[in-house]
């Protein structure tokens, strides 16, 4: 609290409340500035479709990231006191919470049984139902309660709604962000630009999020970090498979590859990456991976091919930037 709150600044912050009344104040006034600006952009709805709410987030995480980094905003255990004892919350077997590849082999089972078991016919036309209501824009809850009647599974009730109307994949509020300078960068922006020099294009940094979690700003934050470095930087957004991360690496051709994974699915997602991968013939692109990731779990992946791996610690950006140039650069020169 002492380190990384305000507290010690005031003598009382509870004397006649002025302190808490002066910062109840300014929020109130930042809260009411913020909703004329999204007023001005026509609404929450407009601001959300435009990607401006979004991309006032990455900005607002890559300028507190950034005061992290240089040490103007501490963080107790991150970038001050970091040596002590192994916390008893980050250390043995059940630090990190894993899938379970014995739970999905189960699911997928139970899953694959229910299907079998149940009248595909009625599936069918339960499907082709919803699919016709969907398509004449008609009210599509009569069709999607006779679909749970049929036993038509979510996957495939949304797959068929997926056909008729496409797939909304939200701003990544990447691309127009602005970036803070960050006074360790111009070294690695450097080795960036030699490498695009000596290759007649930028090195190419395709950021991938596979699997079911959501927690972009990990990604996020190396994507923008990477852009304003001089990579030219692939981005998709969230909850990607992959197989859609090897059909992207096949068409943009990136020089390295980097997956985030925050949903304990790292080992069977890394996997089914690295495989795909190989699969196109693309085994020489080198993958990073950065997540809560088990020191026993990146051993393994590391001897499966993996050439990076970044954890929580690992959150100095110009760091793992220059990393990433060093390994294109033995790539390079191989």
């Amino acid at each position: 609290m002492a380190e990384e709150t305000d507290l010690l600044d005031y003598d009382d912050i509870f004397a006649g409340s002025t302190v808490i009344a002066a910062k109840v104040a300014e929020l109130k006034a930042a809260a009411a500035a913020e909703l004329a600006r999204i007023e001005a952009l026509g609404g929450a709805v407009a601001a959300v479709e435009s990607g401006a709410i979004k991309q006032a987030l990455v900005e607002s995480n890559a300028r507190r990231l950034a005061a992290i980094e240089s040490g103007a905003t501490t963080v107790v255990g991150v970038n001050k006191y970091t040596e002590s004892a192994p916390s008893p919350l980050a250390v043995g077997q059940d630090a990190v919470v894993v899938v379970d590849a014995a739970a999905e082999a189960e699911q997928i089972a139970a899953l694959r049984a229910w299907r079998a078991a149940r009248d595909g016919a009625a599936v069918t036309t339960a499907l082709a139902q919803l699919s016709q209501a969907a398509r004449a824009g008609r009210n599509v809850m009569p069709a999607s309660i006779a679909c749970a009647h049929a036993g038509v599974t979510t996957g495939e009730w949304a797959a068929a709604l997926r056909a008729i109307f496409g797939e909304y994949r939200a701003p990544t509020g990447v691309a127009g962000a602005a970036g803070p300078t960050r006074a360790r960068m111009g070294r690695v922006r450097a080795r960036v630009q030699a490498l695009g020099q000596s290759w007649g294009r930028p090195p190419r940094l395709l950021v991938a999020k596979p699997g079911l979690d959501g927690h972009s700003n990990g990604a996020e934050q190396v994507a923008l970090a990477a852009r304003d470095a001089g990579f030219e930087v692939i981005y998709d957004g969230i909850r990607v498979t992959p197989q859609h991360i090897a059909t992207v690496a096949v068409q943009e051709s990136p020089d390295v590859i980097g997956l985030s994974i925050l949903s304990g699915g790292h080992v069977a997602l890394v996997a089914e990456v690295m495989e795909r991968l190989r699969a196109e013939g693309l085994d020489d692109t080198p993958v990073v991976v950065g997540g809560i990731i088990p020191p026993e779990d990146a051993a393994a992946m590391r001897a499966s091919g993996v050439a990076r791996i970044y954890t929580p610690k690992d959150f100095d950006l110009a760091v793992i930037l220059e990393d990433l140039a060093g390994l294109l650069e033995v790539r390079a020169a191989a």
